[in-house]
């Protein structure tokens, strides 16, 4: 598959997630304080029906859910995913540029809720509901070095 171009006011996501760059790449445009996430259906999403897998747009959608839960506060709080519901409506094909657009319903203390709708173009191809869980920072192991 050739290069795909990026559309207009998309730049590169630059993450510490080794599990997220190995979905991508993925790149962001900012809406106010939310970002939505986007990337090409490339070759290694298919599956066997030549469609994007179902467990890579989950991934995309609890990505880009995490990113915009968490990022609500300054700096952002660290949350998981605690529950996911999702409807697949239409499928992806190779090279096209999927969206990740997140609302947040609400965010709280202890619990955030949103929800993520992915698009291709105007088409709704996947719908999904989340409940995202506050946890404690990861605090690095120190080095020997």
């Amino acid at each position: 598959m050739t290069d795909l171009a990026i559309p207009a006011g998309f730049e590169p996501l630059v993450t510490i997630s080794n599990y997220v760059k190995e979905l991508g790449p993925l790149h962001y445009r900012a809406e106010g304080r939310l970002k939505v996430l986007g990337l090409h259906v490339r070759p290694q999403h298919l599956n066997l029906h030549h469609n994007a897998h179902g467990g890579m747009l989950l991934t995309l959608a609890d990505t880009a859910l995490g990113i915009n839960l968490s990022g609500v506060q300054e700096p952002p709080i660290p949350m998981v995913t605690a529950n996911l519901n999702a409807e697949f409506l239409a499928p992806a094909k190779e090279g096209d540029w999927v969206e990740a657009h997140v609302e947040i319903l609400k965010q709280g203390r202890r619990l955030g809720f949103a929800e993520c709708r992915l698009k291709v173009g105007e088409r709704l191809i996947l719908r999904a509901s989340a409940t995202f869980a506050v946890v404690a920072p990861v605090v690095p192991e120190p080095s020997d070095g």
